[in-house]
């Protein structure tokens, strides 16, 4: 049930089996996602905390009217950035053979499909563009 778009990033990469480089582009394109919905050239933090802000947001997950759906907003922000630092960094500054995470694959995958799915549903609010 992995999202499509995460297979159009790096299917080629999934056939050779190289679940390295598969991740690194899957969490790269989230990124690209956000820009090409915003039109804010920013990447990682930067990115996710100026196309979601809560006082003056480019995307939004939700209507932001409660407490709870500024947290769930927040949240999701978090987990964006989350999956930078964690899964597609390393990635940037470490060589291949030190990568001890095929074994996690599956759970990267899930976590990247599912923000995915989370972006499919943002509602644009403004642009740069």
């Amino acid at each position: 049930n992995i999202h499509s778009q995460v297979l159009k990033y790096c299917k080629a990469e999934l056939m050779e089996d190289n679940y390295f480089h598969a991740v690194f582009e899957a969490t790269k394109a989230l990124a690209q996602i956000i820009r090409d919905k915003t039109g804010i050239q920013k990447d990682g933090s930067a990115l996710v905390d100026e196309a979601f802000s809560i006082n003056n947001p480019y995307l939004v997950f939700n209507k932001l009217q409660t407490e709870t759906e500024q947290a769930e907003h927040k949240g999701f922000a978090m987990l964006l950035k989350g999956c930078f630092s964690a899964i597609r960094n390393p990635k940037a500054h470490e060589p291949r053979i030190l990568w001890n995470g095929e074994e996690d694959v599956i759970d990267y995958f899930s976590l990247i499909s599912m923000l995915y799915k989370k972006l499919d549903s943002a509602i644009v609010v403004k642009t740069l563009v």
